[in-house]
């Protein structure tokens, strides 16, 4: 570890603020698509559905959430007249489903598409690609200074201020920042102030923007300077070229007087771009989800073999077990290339000496823990339930401890590449407390978030005291932990409502877990470059906030 890094780990993160749904824009293009026109070539449109209440329902924009499964369908169509897509007119070219998750994930998604009953619709695919337009992830830091300004009190020197305005679609103007008074001064030079880009310029760089320099009068009635027109595109380039310097022209001045040529100069002393990374920019820059289950195989649940066991397979109803794990690993299964997944079991004898174990392998293989897919980790769950013999206590820091390990190791990268999940499904309070929290605080450094779901109806009240929403967890020698990292919910209280609720509820922290963890080190996504960093300064003309685009397209090559 550097000794940077040594005196950044004293520190606590900087303070992330709550995630807003990300606004994604997805690109699209198709290839090889049939041709049902006999003459001519076939006029593609596609028809975008999102699953909503067990239907599909047509939408315009889509606003992204990594705790829901977002599921979508691409309709492609030969649209002959003016009619809505969708009308028997059209003829069906084709369709393709996925998840948001998926797309966002991979960042480009080729799917065959596919017709009625699921034949292939000949060679037909279609790409879609994902872009995040939510533009709420930057501010910069502006510095201004003037020269020569008119002036314009009897006895004394101007006392300017200067405003900065955005000029909206319909012409209007919004104030954005206004400076402080600088008494009796012609060449002032004003404090730097923050904005962000969404407050600048609506994250529209060529936007015009209006600058307006005032002698500020104690009565209200301030004499106007002057003021000049730019954007903050122009701002940038002018100060990459150290040409930032504008005339501040008062319009009647120029009209009445032949010579005249300015009122001043207003000069851009400083510019720096900040970029607020988000959590979809990690997921879009390739940063994995990894997903491990660790599961409660002490005797408290019952014998599996009775129906009142919380273990009980029931051929027609999952058990709670089941219900949190499926719910929880089909959200992280989008966000993970390999879809392999860790699952471990605490609290049981196992074989082949029957010793007790707090963080075995659940498909009893010690060199390879990873299930293929979350079927497979239910799979290999309903192998091991008659191979174990249910016992105690109920211990979670060894698995605690056990994926740290595997964070620890990729923190050590330096990249934004990998983030852990741990989620503990278990049917009482644990029995190593002091041991948990100790091994939570440790984790609290790493790319690890924690989720505990309490199944069964057990007194769970203990268990709050890991989750940090009451206050700072602490180590039983009183070190706080770095970071929240743990979610507690007990499954009781979600039991009625269905799977993606339960989805919802527990992993709704974890994006700005992630983000909050990565700034704390000061890692960007992957792809940006190790010299930018979250909310760190860039100055123009160096790789900096980037423009948005805002177009969609349809292509058919």
């Amino acid at each position: 570890m550097s000794a940077g890094s040594e005196r950044r780990a004293a520190a606590a993160p900087r303070a992330v603020p709550a995630p807003r749904a990300s606004r994604v824009e997805l690109r699209l293009s198709c290839r090889h698509l049939l041709d049902r026109d006999p003459l001519t070539k076939s006029d593609p449109s596609v028809l975008l559905l999102l699953r909503s209440q067990n239907q599909w329902v047509q939408v315009f924009t889509l606003d992204y959430y990594f705790e829901e499964v977002q599921k979508l369908r691409f309709e492609v169509y030969d649209t002959r007249g003016p009619s809505d897509l969708g009308y028997q007119d059209d003829d069906f070219l084709g369709g393709m489903e996925c998840t948001l998750g998926q797309i966002v994930a991979q960042k480009k998604v080729t799917r065959a598409l596919l017709l009625r009953f699921g034949r292939n619709a000949g060679k037909s695919t279609i790409t879609v690609t994902a872009e995040d337009i939510s533009g709420n992830n930057g501010y910069v830091e502006l510095s201004f200074r003037a020269r020569k300004l008119d002036d314009k009190d009897l006895f004394s020197k101007s006392d300017p201020f200067l405003e900065l305005y955005r000029v909206n679609d319909d012409g209007s103007e919004q104030l954005v920042y206004r400076t402080e008074v600088v008494k009796d001064n012609l060449s002032p030079v004003w404090e730097p102030f923050k904005v962000s880009l969404n407050t600048l310029c609506s994250c529209e760089e060529t936007r015009p923007l209006k600058c307006l320099v005032w002698d500020h009068d104690s009565r209200g009635k301030h004499d106007f300077i002057g003021e000049f027109s730019t954007t903050f595109e122009e701002m940038q380039k002018a100060f990459g070229e150290d040409q930032a310097q504008w005339d501040c022209v008062n319009a009647k001045y120029r009209q009445k007087r032949r010579n005249y040529k300015n009122s001043g100069v207003v000069i851009l002393a400083d510019l720096k771009s900040y970029r607020v990374h988000s959590f979809l920019d990690y997921i879009m820059g390739g940063c994995q989800i990894h997903f491990t289950v660790a599961i409660d195989f002490t005797a408290s649940n019952g014998d599996p073999r009775n129906s009142c066991s919380l273990h009980y397979i029931n051929p027609f109803q999952p058990n709670e077990y089941l219900q949190a794990l499926v719910a929880v690993g089909e959200i992280c299964q989008d966000y993970d290339s390999d879809k392999r997944f860790s699952a471990l079991g605490f609290g049981a004898r196992i074989p082949p000496k029957y010793e007790v174990s707090h963080d075995f392998a659940i498909n009893f293989n010690p060199e390879d823990d990873e299930c293929e897919g979350i079927q497979g980790v239910v799979e290999a769950y309903r192998n091991c339930l008659p191979r174990v013999q249910l016992y105690g206590p109920t211990n979670v820091a060894p698995v605690i401890s056990k994926v740290a390990r595997m964070a620890a190791a990729e923190e050590s990268t330096g990249e934004a590449s990998q983030y852990y999940i741990l989620l503990v499904l278990t049917d009482g309070v644990v029995t190593d407390m002091a041991d948990a929290r100790e091994a939570i605080v440790r984790a609290s450094h790493l790319p690890m978030s924690i989720i505990i779901v309490g199944v069964g109806n057990a007194d769970f009240t203990d268990m709050q005291t890991l989750d940090g929403d009451e206050g700072i967890l602490r180590s039983p020698r009183g070190e706080p932990a770095l970071r929240d990292i743990v979610q507690f919910v007990p499954f009781r209280e979600l039991k009625s409502a269905s799977p993606a609720a339960l989805a919802k509820c527990v992993l709704a922290e974890v994006p700005r877990q992630v983000v909050e963890y990565f700034s704390y080190r000061e890692l960007p996504p992957r792809g940006l470059g190790t010299h930018t960093h979250d909310a760190g300064p860039e100055r123009a003309g160096q790789p900096g906030v980037r423009p948005v685009s805002v177009s969609s397209t349809l292509g058919v090559p």
